[in-house]
């Protein structure tokens, strides 16, 4: 491998880096919740609109610097949207062909940035073949097979580096409670999970991680009985969920999780979009649900705190599916039940 065009292109990428600034922590005051407060760190902010853009990032770095990734390679992913976006981006940075391997019932809007940025989408029928379909590419264009899935947890520098959970403690130093009580996370990789779970034991604070997870996922059944077989139909809430376990979840430095119906998850992504004014995607309303849960929890026992989550990405790319009302009906279901129970949560005094 050419080591001039290696150290050239971890100085792109590190020099991107350095263009970029950190993700807004925003406070959310609810009035049923005086003496708790909600935070999202709002990834949606970064060059390629999503938490993925600090996992692609690590991710090319992590494969430039133990040599797999060379000036001729091609760049394949197994991806439901957000991290092939992201990746897509480093690799037109670098001047490298990208491929993404999704289920072909991913976001439309998703398919256009990754073409966007000079990707190629390459589809099949449901989402546990991506992994087997991923290495064939790779095998057969001779490229390099990121493996987001294997690789998240220890592309990540946890100890610190600006890592997300670095700068989400950072920027609460000076709020009210600033050692968060909660700090909320809905598994993809595994990877954002590990890197929290990790960085609240080194730096001992007494912080508790919840990770919540949507139906026909795996991760939750695996957590409470350590039952890893794989689900037929997959996770409808689009980015996280697995229908297998993957290398990167690390369950070990997980307190508690919590399994949120696809109806809540949808239920609280509307909620939260007349609260900011703005769309957030379907991941970001099961984080949220989660949340609520805990401050429930904390309230009923005269507990203060702050609870600390994502704003994953935005819902600008989901016009198509879980902002239309008639794909939500057939695909998710009716969601009224969830919006009642919504309601009663932030309404109670």
């Amino acid at each position: 491998m050419s080591r001039a065009w290696a150290n050239n292109a971890i100085e792109c990428i590190q020099a991107d880096f350095q263009r970029s600034s950190d993700t807004h922590l925003i406070k959310l005051e609810l009035d049923a919740f005086k003496n708790i407060d909600f935070y999202l760190k709002d990834e949606s902010t970064h060059p390629t609109g999503s938490l993925k853009h600090r996992l692609a990032r690590s991710l090319y770095l992590y494969g430039l610097t133990n040599g797999w990734i060379r000036q001729d390679s091609t760049i394949i992913e197994s991806s439901s949207g957000s991290t092939a976006v992201s990746e897509a981006y480093f690799a037109r940075l670098l001047g490298l062909p990208f491929i993404a391997v999704m289920p072909k019932n991913t976001a439309t809007r998703k398919i256009q940035q990754i073409e966007f940025y000079g990707g190629k989408c390459h589809f099949v029928d449901k989402s546990d073949q991506i992994y087997a379909e991923s290495q064939r590419l790779a095998e057969d264009l001779k490229g390099h097979y990121m493996d987001q899935f294997t690789f998240a947890e220890r592309a990540t520098d946890w100890r610190g580096n600006n890592n997300i959970a670095c700068s989400m403690f950072e920027q609460m130093h000076y709020e009210r409670f600033p050692v968060p009580e909660w700090v909320v996370m809905s598994a993809g990789t595994g990877g954002t999970s590990a890197t929290i779970g990790r960085y609240i034991r080194y730096k001992c604070f007494n912080t508790k991680l919840l990770v919540v997870d949507p139906d026909n996922s795996v991760f939750y059944p695996f957590y409470q009985t350590g039952d890893d077989r794989l689900t037929s139909c997959g996770s409808k809430i689009e980015g996280i969920g697995r229908p297998r376990v993957e290398p990167s979840f690390v369950p070990s430095v997980v307190d508690e999780m919590l399994q949120v119906p696809d109806g809540a998850s949808i239920a609280t992504m509307l909620w939260l979009e007349s609260l900011l004014g703005r769309k957030v995607g379907p991941s970001t309303g099961t984080n949220m649900w989660g949340a609520l849960q805990k401050a429930q929890l904390m309230k009923a026992s005269g507990k203060s705190g702050s609870i600390v989550t994502l704003l994953c990405d935005s819902g600008e790319r989901y016009l198509d599916t879980y902002y239309n009302s008639q794909w939500v009906e057939s695909n998710i279901g009716n969601t009224t039940a969830h919006e009642e129970q919504l309601k009663d949560i932030i309404n109670a005094v």
